[in-house]
């Protein structure tokens, strides 16, 4: 098996909460928190952290980030409208978040937009880029590998922080191209 392999074995790239793992009726804060434990579980990073706590959904709430819940009960819209927030807020800030959200918080709140299928289009795209994403570290690795090879005996430490400072280059550049159409949102410019 390859490095490459490993990595992604390891990262549950597929892992997503789908339309329909999300209970029709509405559900309490507790009951949101215990769907992203289970449908998140494997993507934690160590056995103690925390996928979503309710401070972090009621900073969300507090904060706008979605529309106002009904007596403390989230709807299916909510639920995909924090699982997005979740994808989004480990690259972009909490208000740029809010900003890249609005319209879509504005036109789910007025039924103006059916957000099953905006979420379902969203979750396509994951799996893309998890393909995408494949593809890329293996060549990333390959590159790595090609260019540590007169480091001798330190090669494998050589190779990992290439690696890493690889992987974290490359996560700057597409959250820098975030940021980028965010800002186009706020202006009002089109790319």
């Amino acid at each position: 098996m390859t490095r490459a392999q490993k990595i992604i074995d390891r990262m549950a790239l597929e892992k997503q909460i789908s339309v329909e793992e999300i209970p029709k009726i509405d559900l309490y804060v507790d009951q949101v928190i215990q769907l992203f434990d289970t449908g998140f579980s494997e993507m934690k990073r160590n056995p103690d952290e925390k996928i979503l706590t309710k401070t972090m959904i009621n900073n969300y709430a507090k904060g706008k980030l979605f529309y106002p819940v009904s007596n403390k009960k989230y709807s299916r819209n909510h639920v995909m409208l924090i699982s997005l927030i979740y994808q989004m807020k480990s690259s972009l800030s909490i208000n740029d978040v809010k900003r890249v959200l609005a319209g879509i918080n504005d036109k789910a709140a007025q039924k103006e937009l059916d957000l099953s299928s905006f979420y379902e289009s969203y979750l396509e795209v994951q799996r893309y880029n998890g393909e995408l994403f494949k593809e890329n570290l293996e060549q990333q690795v390959n590159k790595v590998q090609a260019d540590s090879t007169a480091f001798g005996d330190d090669r494998e430490e050589i190779e990992k922080v290439l690696l890493i400072a690889s992987l974290v280059h490359m996560s700057n550049l597409y959250r820098r191209a975030a940021e980028l159409l965010v800002d186009e949102m706020a202006g009002g410019k089109e790319s």
